[in-house]
């Protein structure tokens, strides 16, 4: 399984993704990266919906339709309708596992744009 999670500089969820992720495999094996994009196209091109955004297998499961690639900041629903910068570990496992994608309402949604800045490629 290969996780990555696609993040803008400076997010300050990137790194909470990445524990949460972590804690979802359980001890699972998993290829794990943080990729920090830097600009529109390249958030088109690897299927960024906000920072942070988590990919398993090059597929985001937490998408809504209909939503659009962006550098904005990401909000995810937990199941409860609390807004959080990182998914619910329930809904990540649930994803992990290869279970339904969780309902909209543990989806995502855009709440601020960002600046762009020049960044590396990869971090970790």
């Amino acid at each position: 399984m290969r996780i990555t999670v696609l993040t803008v500089a400076d997010c300050p969820n990137a790194h909470p993704a990445l524990e949460r992720v972590t804690a979802a495999l359980d001890g699972r094996e998993a290829q794990v990266e943080l990729i920090e994009v830097a600009d529109d196209a390249e958030a088109t091109r690897r299927g960024m919906y906000g920072s942070p955004t988590i990919l398993i297998d090059g597929t985001d499961p937490f998408a809504p339709p209909g939503v659009v690639p962006s550098l904005s900041c990401r909000l995810y629903r937990d199941a409860d309708g609390t807004a959080s910068g990182v998914p619910d570990e329930t809904a990540l496992r649930q994803a992990l596992a290869g279970a339904n994608t969780p309902d909209q309402d543990a989806g995502a949604t855009d709440c601020c744009t960002v600046a762009l800045r020049p960044a590396p490629a990869t971090i970790g």
